[in-house]
């Protein structure tokens, strides 16, 4: 008769549930969408019920190769491939104060959960991402990312040079901007678009700005792109002008609220406890550079969550 030992099984659970938000925080860098995230966390749960764990040393690093390279194996998948190459791939973006967007101490922490990082990522081998996540957002050597991506050191190091130059050349943010000053020029822009002041619009987006969308609602089979600051304020002029049609298609009228989403400022469409529609905002110089635009239902579905459970300020816009 096998005895079990349950006092230690709920120990070992206990372990791990108190990595699950590092673990998860982890994938969703190297994947990009929660769900996904998820998946892989719990994979690596079912990892380590099965592995005997008195041989594991330091459960915290064996996880984090478990997590590390459940999430290499889906990042080269076929399967996955094709989806992201298709042209219709964006992050799933994260409310502030969703524990998977994990540490945020350092600029390149917050940095790494950006919508603009994550899609610049995408260009990136698996084993650069993950060479890239592992020492700027989690702060391991080389010699532990070496141990973690069976590489040699010097080999960590190249990958990390080449993630980082590759992301350097995409950025568009000119650093890090204060949160009213953030919130100041999105109130601006949201102002600019509701009265149809075009040109206020333009003075607010940098020369190469760029506006990326999944199509209102992810109907689109490619995400829409533009990128001119005269195209971006004549779709976003258009896109903020209420109809009846578009109310009703997207069942009733939505609140705008302002909020901060994967570290940026943000305005989210809600109706009742729903968001139903989110713009994201890279800020460089004082001007808009990036605009994220997400409709998508399967990609708003934990930002809803989180904000079913968030106390919003006012609405910038009651009803809309």
């Amino acid at each position: 008769m096998i005895r079990v030992d349950t006092a230690t099984d709920r120990f070992d659970t206990s372990r791990f549930e108190a990595s699950r938000n590092r673990l998860a925080s982890l994938a969703y860098r190297l994947l990009g969408t929660a769900t996904d995230a998820e998946d892989a966390v719990q994979d690596a749960f079912l990892h380590w019920q099965a592995a005997d764990r008195q041989l594991i040393k330091v459960p915290e690093a064996w996880l984090t190769k478990v997590v590390t390279n459940l999430c290499l194996d889906r990042l080269r998948s076929a399967q996955v491939r094709r989806e992201r190459t298709a042209g219709a791939w964006l992050p799933e973006p994260l409310l502030d104060g969703d524990p998977m967007l994990g540490p945020a101490d350092t600029f390149e922490q917050r940095e790494s959960v950006s919508l603009a990082v994550l899609t610049v990522m995408e260009r990136l081998s698996p084993v650069e991402r993950a060479v890239y996540v592992l020492r700027e957002a989690f702060s391991y050597g080389h010699a532990e990312i070496a141990e973690i991506l069976d590489i040699t050191e010097s080999a960590s190091q190249q990958h990390l040079h080449r993630a980082r130059r590759r992301i350097t050349a995409a950025r568009r943010g000119g650093g890090e901007v204060d949160a009213a000053s953030a919130r100041r020029i999105v109130e601006e822009f949201l102002a600019a678009a509701s009265s149809g002041r075009t040109e206020r619009l333009v003075a607010l987006l940098t020369d190469d700005a760029i506006a990326v969308s999944d199509g209102a609602g992810g109907t689109a089979e490619k995400l829409l792109r533009f990128d001119t600051p005269q195209r971006i304020a004549a779709v976003v002029r258009a896109g903020l002008k209420p109809t009846a049609a578009k109310r009703r298609l997207a069942g009733g009228t939505p609140a705008i609220h302002y909020a901060v989403v994967n570290g940026a400022p943000a305005i989210l469409f809600v109706i009742g406890d729903r968001v139903i529609g989110s713009a994201m905002f890279d800020i460089a110089d004082g001007r808009i550079a990036t605009v994220h635009g997400i409709a998508a239902p399967a990609r708003l579905a934990r930002l809803t969550e989180a904000w079913r459970r968030h106390e919003p300020d006012t609405p910038l816009i009651a009803e809309w």
